[in-house]
């Protein structure tokens, strides 16, 4: 309740045990039952930094994990270049650092695994299943070692091991491969008892009766064929609706 958050006890257990064992936490659902909210209460609850990375189709390495500031090293062999080093064994070792950490443009992925991090940020990789499949080969390396492989300067690997939670709304199957690397755990929709007790929570200046009949027919509609059944947040937009009408 302090962090307006209401789990179950299987949710609450799977994110126990994945915070006991070290092991990412990957969850899966519909759109809008709290897989990402998820990520944001640990973070808060563990007074820790969220690093969050939102997956789609295309996404790359480039963006995901990390890209070299080429304006800068251009900038940098320029100026060796001027210097008049720019053919000397020095001017040549100078030349090769431009592929050095200062170049580096940390994305969310080695941000974090960064050493400077106080405490083990939440790394919450949202809507994993809109990606392709090479990318999420690619995170394979990251789920067990916690380390990523930069070619130029070798693996990095993360003294303090980030808490990894991953979301997919199921649009597609992810690989075994990283299921296996993974605790797992299904998020349902609320119960009517649940939802109700949430809408209390999150929008409390809303009359009871006015909640009680929001939540009794959003729990309706999710029995209808819809295209997109309403989630949670729906629910609360809803109710928050007619206070700010």
């Amino acid at each position: 309740a302090q962090f307006q958050y209401i789990a179950d006890r299987g949710l609450a257990t799977a994110i126990y045990l994945a915070l006991q064992r070290h092991r990412p936490l990957l969850l899966e659902g519909e759109p809008g039952v709290g897989k990402t909210e998820v990520a944001r209460v640990l973070s808060q609850a563990l007074a820790t930094r969220l690093i969050r990375l939102q997956c789609y189709e295309g996404i790359d390495q480039a963006t995901a994990v990390y890209d070299w500031n080429y304006a800068r090293q251009l900038l940098y062999i320029r100026a060796t270049e001027r210097e008049g080093s720019g053919q000397t064994a020095a001017g040549g070792a100078r030349i090769a650092d431009v592929f050095g950490p200062e170049f580096l443009i940390r994305r969310p992925l080695l941000e974090a695994l960064d050493a400077a991090h106080e405490r083990a940020p939440v790394l919450l990789i949202d809507e994993l299943d809109r990606s392709d499949a090479e990318f999420e080969a690619f995170l394979l390396e990251l789920l067990s070692d916690y380390a990523i492989t930069i070619p130029e300067l070798g693996t990095l690997r993360a003294e303090q091991p980030p808490i990894v939670v991953l979301t997919s709304n199921r649009t597609r199957d992810l690989h075994d491969a990283l299921r296996r690397r993974c605790l797992y755990h299904w998020i349902e929709y609320p119960t009517l008892e649940k939802e109700y007790a949430i809408v209390r929570m999150r929008v409390p200046e809303a009359p009871e009766l006015l909640a009680r009949q929001v939540v009794a027919f959003v729990q309706a509609l999710r029995g209808e064929d819809l295209y997109k059944a309403p989630g949670v947040a729906e629910t609360l937009d809803w109710l928050a609706a007619p206070g700010a009408l």
